[in-house]
């Protein structure tokens, strides 16, 4: 009996596109490599590569970090609504430099018209770094503190504002000298910025969920001189 030789069938039309590896915690990678693979994992909302490791937060609790980082959100909200050339963002990723990619709570960054240091990219994210950069810290202690914060101190984030919401605390550093140091609460109890004039926070307020009180004391500082100079300023 006569047989036939096996005929092999080759698909027609494009190769599949070849999906790189999903991201995972401590995975060492280049910033370009690290950009990739997040883009093929829309369903992961937030991921970070800090000094070249990736890390990946763990699910988001209500009081100790949504709750707070509204609160600061509309806190900075307020103040870029009232402030020409200043925007305030929630959890854009920042391009800092070759090895680290973070994606902080919230960050205030100055435009150009400014002379601030950081721009947005012609594909919408951040280059650069913003001048003040916002981190709810929780679960994320470990590296928020430390590897992070290195990295913002690296790259001249003026300003990093963290509020340990274990510890109910809030400490706001300031780039001095190359180091990160802490900025002493004001003689009227009040914490303010010495990058962006009129920034005034209430950190007992806040502390105690009081945002009335946050708000108005944001509010006398928009209404300060130092703040009109810095919107008059060209």
């Amino acid at each position: 009996m006569a047989t036939s030789a096996a005929t092999t069938v080759r698909p027609t039309g494009p190769a599949p596109e070849t999906l790189e590896p999903p991201l995972e915690n401590g995975d060492r990678l280049s910033r370009d490599e690290f950009e990739r693979r997040y883009e093929q994992m829309p369903h992961v909302k937030k991921a970070e590569l800090i000094e070249g490791t990736v890390y990946m937060p763990s699910p988001v609790r209500v009081r100790q970090h949504s709750i707070p980082h509204s609160q600061l959100a509309g806190w900075l909200a307020v103040y870029a609504s009232e402030t020409p050339d200043v925007e305030a963002c929630d959890n854009s990723t920042v391009r800092l430099d070759l090895k680290s990619e973070p994606q902080p709570d919230l960050a205030l960054f100055k435009t150009a018209a400014k002379g601030g240091q950081a721009r947005i990219s012609d594909d919408d994210y951040i280059e650069g770094a913003p001048e003040l950069v916002v981190e709810i810290v929780s679960s994320s202690r470990s590296y928020d503190l430390f590897p992070k914060k290195k990295a913002y101190r690296r790259n001249g984030v003026r300003e990093y504002l963290a509020w340990i919401t274990g510890e109910q605390r809030l400490v706001w550093w300031q780039l001095k000298n190359g180091d990160y140091q802490e900025i002493p609460v004001a003689a009227d109890g009040l914490l303010k910025s010495g990058v962006f004039p009129g920034l005034w926070l209430d950190a007992t307020a806040l502390l105690r969920g009081d945002m009335k009180s946050v708000l108005a004391t944001l509010r006398h500082g928009l209404d300060s001189a130092e703040h009109q100079a810095f919107v008059a300023q060209q």
